[in-house]
């Protein structure tokens, strides 16, 4: 498939969506809405045989989600995936890891989205300030056994994807 032309629809400061012309392999042609993203962290602060975890309101879903602390980088900041991951997980949490382990990295949505994320596990935590976003200012975080997180997946109050793909490279590592 060859993209024969390509025209920006829509962009603010988190989000740009394109539409795509393509021609398929057999001569048809076609649409592709794409949405670009920038690729983001999502973090797994494990102790104690439990997690960390946040909630907040999410404005698309009219409710408010438990998940893994995750984000991408403000316009203007930049630095590597780890730098990323420890930003997000001090700035949604407090917590500071003395170990990250790089557990993948994942497509959000590949039919829909160019977004991708980095998933780690991060150890050896201690606490410190949040530096939440104006947008975070409702989040709140929470210890959680794993037994209550496997609890939370079965019963529907842990549906973030991300956050259930992040887990489940988490089990694979563990063999």
């Amino acid at each position: 498939m060859r993209t024969t032309s390509s025209r920006e629809v829509y962009r603010n400061p988190w989000i740009r969506v394109r539409e795509d012309q393509v021609e398929r392999d057999d001569g048809s042609t076609g649409v592709y809405g794409v949405v670009e993203k920038p690729h983001f962290a999502l973090v797994l602060p494990a102790e104690r045989d439990g997690f960390w975890l946040v909630e907040q309101f999410r404005h698309p879903l009219g409710r408010r989600a438990w998940e893994f602390p995750q984000g991408t980088w403000t316009a203007g900041e930049d630095g590597s995936a780890e730098e990323l991951a420890r930003a997000e997980l001090a700035e949604e949490t407090g917590l500071r890891a003395a170990e990250l382990h790089h557990l993948g990295r994942l497509d959000l949505a590949p039919g829909l989205s160019t977004q991708e994320f980095d998933v780690w596990l991060a150890t050896g935590l201690t606490p410190g300030p949040t530096a939440r976003e104006a947008t975070e200012a409702d989040m709140r975080s929470a210890f959680v056994p794993e037994r209550e997180l496997q609890a939370m997946v079965r019963d529907g109050r842990f549906t973030d994807g991300p956050s259930l793909a992040a887990y489940s490279l988490l089990l694979l590592d563990r063999g």
